[in-house]
Formats: structure tokens, C-alpha cells, sequence
């Protein structure tokens, strides 16, 4: 019942998240004039016979003579077949030139991702286990330095050093093999997964001191638990619950971080996508995407939040 809870909640917010894209999109401007340029408002009896033809055509194609909620009804459900229409500037479809970029922004948000969970968590560890000594006092200097430091300044200061002067990495991103990936998106993964590292590690060493004074660790050290065992099998799976919350919500920023990382790296994602639909007044394009990400966004908070269930047995799937 929670799951299925969950599941509708999703699809409602996809919904108004959907509707309120398309109703932004068609009030920033008339999708005919995006289409064809100034024959759009031009005089009729100015067009040459083709260019009428092509007015008619465009109207047609995009069922732009019908009223508002019919075409987002119709966009809708062409949408849920996973047809996003066509792109206005290159008339291609839209889904065909996403499928090319989604995997490669997925794959760099997994990447950042991977890199600050394996980094975060046993550094919050080592210094919770040393809590308001010197060395947990120096990591939250190092943290706070972490996250003070911008994407954008990341990403040129990395790319500078690792690229340009040491000559470490590729220039490009390459895509030959698994290996050439996780290779040549190194230092962009880096750059976004900076700042979560000082997030989680802030976050999980703050609930890792609260949960060490609980009675039940108590309990375990007086069984004669080594201080590894309790730290790892009975404080850490408590103690995710914030930096789990944080990393769901971490999925927008990940997105907005991606558009900085790919367009300095050349990556071909839909972050860089993005910013082109939107130099190019390609409507189709950024509704398509606005969709996908909120739809990411979504799904990984609903699964967060049933993740929950397994890290704390107290916490019910009918709550």
C-alpha cells in the first residue's frame, strides 16, 4: 500500500510538473514564430505560395490551430509513448537525439555519485569515531573548503591541472569503451561529486556522534563489540537516513552541475542539450527534457524514501 502510495504521488507531480512546462513554454513565446521565424507573423499577402504552404504545414504538424488544453492533452499522450515530438530547428525527432545524450548524463551523475558515497562514508566514519578531536576539527575545516568552492571554479581549476598542465587526462570526452568513459569523465565526475562528498561526510558524521550515544551502543560495547564492529554493523545503516534524504534531493543539483561540467568538457548530455534547445528556441527539445529530469528526480526520492523501510525496521511501508 506504501508503495503504491508512493507510485501515485510520483505520477501526480510528474503531471503537474508536465503541464506547467508546456503551459511555460507556449507563454514564452509562439511556437509558430520559433518554427518558421518572421513568416509566422508576417502578412499573408506577402508569403510567396510555398511559404503559406509551409505556414499551413507547421500549423498542421504541431496542432497549433487547436485550443491549449487539446494540445497539451495531445503532447501528453504522445509523451507517454515515449514520442516527444520533433525538434523545430533540425526535424528530427526529439526522443532519437535524447537517446544518444540521457545515457551519458546518467552515467556522469552515477559516476559523481559512486565517487562521493565511497569517499563520504568512510571518512564521516574515521571521524566520528574521533569526534572533536584534532583530526575531526581539521575535517570540517576540509569540508567547509569543499563546499565553498563552486562547480564552475571546480571544473576550470581540475581541468587546468589534470588536462592542460599535467597532461593526466584527455582533452576530450571519449567514448570507445567502458574503460575510455570512466577514463575520460574522471575529472568532470570529480568536480560534481566535490561538494556532495563534504555534504554527506557533514551530514553522516553529525548522525553518527548522535547514534554513538544511544543505549543500544551502549549495550554492544558492554558485550565486548570492537569499536570497528559497532561503528560499521550497528551506528552506520541508522545513521544514513539525512545523507540518504540529501542524496535524493542532490539529483537536481546534479542536473545543474552537469550543464556547467559538459558544456566546459564538450560531454554530449542532455545537460549540454539543454542549453542549446534554449539558445535555439527549440521548445520540443526542453520539454523533453524538463519531463526526463523530473521524472529522475522523482523516481530516486520515491525510492529513497522506501529505502528507508530496509535501513530502519521502525519505519513502516503502510505509514
Amino acid at each position: 500500500m506504501y508503495i503504491l502510495k508512493r507510485l501515485a504521488q510520483m505520477a501526480l507531480v510528474v503531471l503537474a510538473v508536465t503541464f506547467l512546462a508546456f503551459a511555460a513554454m507556449n507563454l514564452l513565446g509562439d511556437p509558430l514564430t520559433n518554427i518558421l521565424g518572421p513568416i509566422a507573423t508576417a502578412d499573408p499577402a506577402d508569403l510567396t505560395e510555398d511559404q503559406r504552404a509551409d505556414l499551413i504545414e507547421a500549423r498542421e504538424t504541431y496542432y497549433l490551430d487547436d485550443p491549449f488544453l487539446v494540445r497539451y492533452g495531445r503532447w501528453l499522450g504522445d509523451m507517454v509513448t515515449g514520442d516527444f515530438g520533433r525538434s523545430f530547428k533540425n526535424d528530427i525527432k526529439v526522443s532519437t537525439e535524447l537517446a544518444n545524450r540521457l545515457p551519458v548524463t546518467v552515467f556522469l551523475m552515477v559516476y559523481a555519485q559512486i565517487i562521493a558515497v565511497v569517499i563520504s562514508i568512510p571518512w564521516a566514519v574515521f571521524a566520528a569515531s574521533r569526534a572533536y578531536r584534532f583530526v575531526d576539527k581539521s575535517s570540517t575545516v576540509v569540508s567547509f573548503g569543499m563546499l565553498g568552492i563552486p562547480v564552475f571554479a571546480l571544473v576550470v581549476l581540475l581541468f587546468w591541472l589534470f588536462v592542460v598542465r599535467f597532461q593526466i587526462f584527455p582533452l576530450r570526452f571519449d567514448d570507445t569503451d567502458l574503460g575510455s568513459r570512466l577514463w575520460s569523465l574522471f575529472i568532470p565526475a570529480v568536480s560534481l561529486a566535490i561538494p556532495l562528498i563534504a555534504t554527506y561526510q557533514r551530514l553522516l558524521r553529525t548522525d553518527l556522534i548522535s547514534t554513538l550515544q544511544e543505549d543500544f551502543i551502549a549495550v554492544a560495547r558492554a558485550k565486548g563489540m570492537s569499536d570497528r564492529h559497532v561503528l560499521f554493523r550497528h551506528a552506520l545503516r541508522p545513521s544514513l537516513f539525512s545523507m540518504l534524504t540529501v542524496f535524493g534531493i542532490n539529483t537536481g543539483a546534479l542536473i545543474g552541475g552537469s550543464i556547467v561540467v559538459e558544456q566546459y568538457f564538450q560531454i554530449p548530455g542532455i545537460g549540454r542539450a539543454v542549453i542549446e534547445a534554449i539558445i535555439r528556441d527549440d521548445f520540443p527539445v526542453v520539454l523533453a527534457i524538463v519531463v526526463i529530469v523530473s521524472v529522475i528526480f522523482v523516481v530516486i526520492n520515491v525510492l529513497v524514501d522506501i529505502l528507508y523501510t530496509y535501513l530502519d525496521p521502525r519505519v513502516k511501508l503502510d505509514g
